[in-house]
């Protein structure tokens, strides 16, 4: 019989009275009054082996199992005595009785135990190749795989081609600060790795492959948090000959197919709203609409206000005011707390706000007599009037404000928002939907105004075409730029974002001119691409969605890090193999590279 005839965890009651080779790992023996059993572990579940004390020689060495132990046995197919049988697994209604048996390798005593719920992630990851072992982890990880096989049968039954490009490459502004490779022939000269295959992609468009994908590594060397990493795996394609809404037709069929076929779910409909929908509504562009709070625009009434606060947000260049009802959060007995409103105030410090007015609705019939708030004698009527009909406020509501520039109440009461409702309040008060909500954002502007280098950047890249009719605008009038981009967002998450490339030199030149990019600095960064839409480049767009993130989603997981093999800490370090390191002089002096600090330098071994 070969080493393993079956999985451990597919053995079934299908099998029942056969003979199985089965192979994998000591999760747990339990000795009982003499009889000793073996959970068996591998990467398909377990399997409960019986060691009878009949066969001696085999019941010692069974005695000296420990968890880990990497082990063959070969045995019986039987049912489980009655009242053991074990629902929670696929091989629970059976059991092995052992005939052989053998060590292929013991294991020291693993750093903890693999069925421990409450590790550090710093214990994870320093041992990262026992945390993989633990089913939840290889649950994750396997869910990856079939996503991604998902993927590719979609693109491959839609005409598109897999093709590889560069990971040594050049560096171009894209954004995030490049990872930079020294070249050891080209003195002085670096490579970079890719933070986007952005411009191969569309090379291979003009090239006439005309259905290009690749899921493949992409690098940023920028700050880190839960759900992004220094290199991180991406679904890359791009299409020629398509309009914009034809492209995110063929793509949300793609995570439509891949969420049915992997996980079982619907996603349904994938409603379509403009970013500045999304921006005035949500304060974000990628709104979680589980979140059933919404904002109320009331800048315009508050210009003449005497609480300066509101005034003077309302009058400013930029400024905003707006209202976020919570219904039911005044409610006597189960509504928000002073406590819980001084705890939000300093929530919404951390995204730049300098502080948190309400108002509590008590009795709306009586106007502001029915109001209860510091603020309210700071303002007139007509304002507390169309507060709460704009807002459409109750008795029993809570009513917060955000009053600064338009990035910062976006941001802070944005995320207020989400952060009421997802509490245990806003589940309990219908403020929140457990469901699966995606929706398309579209119409980004252009570009966006960066005040500390008094210069426009692109709000995607440089290389999104903007609406028809806008083109001169780039020149004008920027900020009135509208583009075709477009992001797939799905409970709050950026799943995946694209837009309609420039396949026209002329209107690429202006995107450059609106950014400030002279010819000379295009034709040094750019130039190849360039060139290369003066030979009858074709319309084409694409888009990219962050495997990663996918899967994060799929499986509940808190950080992307559950469903990467081999991540990087928040501070960009692997801990398993402790990278990055230092490395010798010799390697340095092959690379032309002298350190400031020569003691950063490690000696040659």
């Amino acid at each position: 019989m070969a080493m393993r005839s079956h999985y451990c965890g597919l053995v079934t009651e299908a099998l029942m009275g056969q003979t199985v080779s089965l192979c994998g790992w000591v999760n747990r023996r339990r000795d009982h009054g003499g009889v000793i059993f073996v959970d068996l572990r591998d990467r398909e579940g377990y399997v409960q082996v019986v060691c009878d004390p009949d066969r001696a020689d085999m019941f010692k060495t069974a005695e000296g199992l420990r968890n880990e132990f990497c082990i063959q046995i070969k045995g019986l197919v039987r049912a489980r005595p009655d009242g053991t049988v074990n629902d929670n697994l696929k091989s629970g209604k059976i059991e092995v009785l052992c005939h052989e048996f053998k060590v292929l390798n013991p294991s020291v005593t693993p750093p903890f135990q693999l069925d421990d719920d409450n590790l550090s992630e710093t214990t994870r990851l320093t041992h990262r190749v026992l945390d993989l072992r633990r089913p939840y982890m290889q649950n994750n990880l396997m869910l990856r795989y079939r996503v991604a096989m998902e993927v590719r049968k979609f693109l491959d039954a839609n005409g598109f081609v897999d093709i590889e490009t560069p990971m040594l490459t050049k560096s171009t502004p894209e954004g995030a600060r490049d990872y930079l490779v020294p070249s050891r022939v080209h003195d002085g000269h670096f490579f970079a790795l890719p933070q986007s295959p952005q411009l191969f992609k569309q090379l291979l468009m003009v090239a006439g492959f005309d259905r290009y994908y690749q899921i493949t590594k992409c690098f940023r060397d920028e700050d880190l948090r839960a759900d992004r990493q220094p290199e991180f795996t991406q679904i890359d394609i791009e299409t020629s000959f398509l309009s914009e809404e034809e492209i995110r037709a063929m793509f949300q069929g793609m995570i439509t197919t891949v969420f049915k076929n992997t996980i079982g779910v619907d996603l349904g409909e994938f409603p379509v709203m403009t970013y500045q929908d999304a921006a005035r509504l949500y304060g974000s562009d990628k709104p979680d609409l589980r979140v059933n709070l919404e904002f109320t625009e009331v800048t315009d009434v508050m210009a003449d206000v005497d609480f300066k606060v509101f005034s003077g947000a309302a009058t400013m260049k930029g400024g905003r005011v707006v209202a976020l009802r919570v219904p039911g959060g005044s409610k006597e007995g189960g509504g928000i707390s002073r406590g819980e409103i001084d705890a939000y105030t300093e929530f919404v410090k951390i995204y730049g706000a300098k502080g948190l007015a309400y108002i509590r609705v008590n009795d709306a019939s009586k106007g502001r007599d029915g109001l209860q708030s510091p603020i309210v004698k700071n303002l007139h009527d007509k304002a507390l009037a169309e507060v709460l009909a704009r807002s459409g406020a109750q008795n029993g509501d809570l009513i917060f404000f955000g009053a600064d520039k338009e990035k910062i109440v976006n941001d802070a009461i944005g995320a207020l928002r989400l952060k009421i409702g997802h509490s245990e309040f806003g589940k309990k008060n219908g403020l929140f939907t457990a469901a699966w909500r995606p929706m398309w954002v579209v119409d980004f502007p252009m570009f966006e105004y960066d005040e500390e280098n008094a210069r426009y950047s692109a709000v995607h890249h440089p290389f999104t075409a903007p609406k028809e009719g806008h083109e001169d605008w780039m020149v004008t009038a920027p900020e009135k730029c509208i583009s075709q981009g477009y992001d797939m967002v799905l409970n709050g998450w950026e799943m995946g974002g694209g837009s309609v490339r420039i396949h026209r030199a002329d209107v690429q030149q202006k995107v450059f001119d609106a950014l400030k990019i002279t010819p000379e600095e295009a034709q040094v960064k750019f130039g190849f691409l360039l060139d290369a839409l003066q030979y009858g480049a074709p319309p084409h767009g694409g888009l990219a969605c962050g495997l990663d993130r996918i899967v994060t989603m799929m499986t509940g997981a808190e950080s992307i890090r559950d469903v990467i093999a081999f991540p990087k800490t928040q501070r960009a370090q692997c801990l398993l193999t402790q990278a990055p390191s230092l490395v010798d002089e010799k390697q340095l002096r092959e690379l032309h590279i002298r350190l400031r600090n020569v003691e950063l330098a490690a000696k040659p071994a």
